[in-house]
């Protein structure tokens, strides 16, 4: 919220809600008190009448009380005798000290007649002036009528407290009584859903499938008249971050109809039947207010399979739950008019009862961005920043192979934050960079210390994944290096740009697993000794071994045969082959990477200039480039340009681009960590 004369931003006042809680336990605390005080004489030590009598004579007594309903009496003594030491040790301390206003004992009697006519006798012998204050009184027992009643309240309003906590506060569907009500968020004329598909970019075909539905829904006779039925349902399936909740919410924005949106959570609740009588709730108001469209978030919550680690006789509330959504989605008496529109990031999971067609008609799967999505991504969430006019769309949807929507925003966002904290008038192409390598490496530790021997190691292992890289055909070249300790443990960063395709050759595969070796090599050949630096590199190059040799069916030794199965979840194959066979694909294994690390040894020997180079490069400036490399080594020995010069060649560039400072050049030709379709993750994080 900002001021319209000075643009300050005022942050808005809280709500003004009564804290009772914090009322409720200090108006108990003030009554407990209250009632301690009034029944202070429970306390009292006991006395004899035969006591009572000496002290009374011993005109040590100042005041005595008589409790009719109670049959005792209360006795105060004087301010002198309270100095007397055989009294002192024997008065009661309260909470705050010495108790001296009193009373100090009571003493039990036979009947209130006859303590009466005794005490009147007592003190006719005694002179007027010395006899005690005496009086007689009822008194009311607060302290029983507290414990007795007080304590029921008390255990009422914790009840009322904790149903309220367990149904979720107040309102519709809050209550104890309402628990049953369904807690979908109804979106209509009134409360207007403001996203619609131009806001989303990057799911072309998804929108497509969307927009038939929501077609559908403005102008059915275009379908009806040809004997066409809308789909009863849709799903959309794919990773996190990929857009799926935000196309639901351009679908509610585009639709002109009821949209009912909830989570798949929100039908759990700990009572037996909650769930199945949410679930009805809902498609009654759905009902009523049809057409209209429900969107259910994270429908795995409750749409597992049947039957998985349920023990014998048991009550699954989550399978009443799941049964109840079956039958309303398409049961004996089910009504058209009502659209299910579900999202999930687990597909493998869900009952195939909810998967057939009649319930979810389509299932829309929704991945990650190519180059031109990206493109269109970061077009929608650059609309609100101020840009530099070097900033390249193109050149940020080639240096982010393998982002999301989600993680784009997120870089976005990133370099804003990072340009408002530099002061800048505007976000530039550094800011991008920045962002970039915060998303993928993780925060650079600026503080961390490492010893020089360390660091030689570090830059030596990442001039080596650099050299093979290179001088590899098949390779994805290494477009950026740092040895600026990031993340948690990560001394070394390094960052590729491989091709977004989907089939690996066994060359393409072989040189891959050749500069994942660049780092152990080096080290090896320079060093004569190795580090824990590798570890990455091992486990990625063990994996794809394992899987040309099990998989893909690349090995001649063992044949063109895949232990591959897609269903291992449900049947438990592990190990579907005899132990000759496992010990024949550990040798094949084996010779594999043995061979590649001998290859790489011999190219990293035949470079050793190079690797010396860069090595000694990366020791001074910390950060290297794809231009340094080019300036350093030479160009790569292959026609055929790398991933990201044919990415960006399309990107355009003024002539004072051209004039930029070396630095500044190799600053924006910095491009981001990618996984390839069959390779494990790029990433290399120098010393584990």
């Amino acid at each position: 919220m900002a001021d319209k004369n000075n643009n300050k931003f005022i942050p808005p006042k809280a709500p003004r809600g009564g804290n009772y809680q914090l009322w409720v336990i200090l108006v108990t605390l003030a009554v407990i008190m209250g009632v301690m005080y009034l029944s202070s004489s429970n306390n009292l030590k006991e006395k004899e009448m035969r006591d009572l009598k000496a002290m009374i004579e011993s005109r040590d007594v100042k005041r005595v009380i008589l409790i009719k309903d109670k049959e005792f009496v209360e006795v105060t003594l004087t301010a002198s005798a309270l100095q007397n030491a055989k009294y002192k040790e024997e008065i009661a301390e309260g909470p705050m000290g010495q108790n001296v206003s009193g009373p100090h004992y009571k003493v039990k009697i036979i009947s209130v007649d006859n303590f009466d006519r005794w005490y009147n006798d007592l003190v006719s012998k005694i002179p007027e002036a010395d006899r005690p204050e005496y009086k007689a009184e009822t008194r009311v027992d607060y302290f029983n009528i507290f414990f007795s009643w007080g304590f029921l309240f008390l255990l009422l309003f914790g009840f009322w407290m904790l149903m309220r906590r367990m149904t979720g506060g107040g309102g519709p569907g809050g209550q104890i009584f309402n628990i049953g009500k369904s807690k979908a968020a109804l979106f209509d004329a009134e409360n207007k859903v403001k996203i619609t598909f131009a806001d989303v970019a990057g799911l072309d075909e998804a929108k497509e499938e969307i927009k038939e539905i929501v077609e559908f829904l403005k102008n059915p006779s275009k379908f009806t008249t040809l004997g066409g039925k809308i789909p009863k349902g849709a799903l959309l399936v794919g990773p996190p971050g990929t857009g799926k909740t935000l196309l639901a919410k351009a679908v509610a924005g585009e639709a002109g109809v009821p949209f009912f949106s909830l989570s798949g959570s929100d039908f759990v609740e700990m009572f037996v039947g909650v769930g199945a009588a949410r679930v009805r709730d809902l498609f009654k108001q759905a009902k009523e207010k049809a057409p209209c469209i429900v969107f259910i978030d994270e429908i795995d919550a409750i749409g597992r399979s049947r039957g998985r680690g349920q023990l014998p006789g048991a009550n699954d509330e989550r399978e009443n739950t799941l049964n109840s959504l079956l039958v309303e989605m398409d049961g004996f008496a089910t009504d058209s008019g009502v659209i299910i529109l579900a999202a999930t990031n687990r597909p493998d999971v869900l009952d195939s009862a909810l998967m057939r067609p009649g319930r979810f008609d389509r299932q829309i799967s929704i991945d990650k961005p190519d180059i031109v999505g990206r493109e269109a991504i970061f077009k929608v969430h650059l609309k609100p920043i101020k840009l530099d006019q070097n900033v390249d769309v193109k050149k940020l949807a080639a240096q982010t192979p393998g982002f999301a929507g989600a993680e784009i925003a997120n870089v976005c966002n990133e370099a804003a934050l990072i340009a408002a904290r530099r002061e800048k008038k505007a976000v530039e192409m550094q800011d991008f960079q920045d962002a970039i390598d915060r998303v993928i490496g993780g925060l650079e530790k600026k503080t961390k210390i490492i010893s020089p021997e360390e660091k030689r190691i570090v830059a030596y292992h990442e001039a080596g994944h650099a050299v093979a890289g290179w001088f590899l055909e098949h390779a994805d070249p290494l477009v950026k290096v740092s040895i600026v300790p990031r993340g948690v443990a990560a001394l070394g960063y390094a960052q590729y740009l491989p091709k977004e395709q989907f089939l690996y050759q066994t060359e393409q595969l072989m040189d891959e697993m050749c500069m994942a070796f660049g780092g152990r090599a080096a080290e090896d050949l320079v060093f004569d000794k190795i580090s824990t630096g590798a570890l990455s590199d091992l486990e990625r190059i063990t994996k794809m071994a394992y899987s040309m040799v099990t998989v893909y069916g690349m090995n001649k030794a063992i044949g063109n045969i895949s232990f591959y199965d897609s269903k291992a979840a449900d049947y438990n194959f592990q190990k579907p082959y005899s132990e000759e066979t496992a010990k024949k694909i550990d040798q094949e294994v084996k010779g594999i990477i043995d061979e590649c690390y001998e290859r790489t040894k011999g190219l990293l020997s035949k470079h050793r200039q190079h690797l010396e180079v860069i090595a000694n490069e990366l020791l001074e400036k910390e950060i290297l480039f794809q231009s340094d490399l080019e300036r350093l080594i030479g160009k790569r020995p292959f026609e055929k340009p790398t991933t990201y010069q044919q990415f960006t060649k399309g990107s355009t560039e003024s002539k004072e681009d051209i004039k930029v400072t070396e630095e500044q050049k190799a600053t924006e030709e910095t491009p981001a960590v990618e996984q390839p379709a069959v390779a494990e993750s790029t990433k290399d994080t120098s010393v584990g």
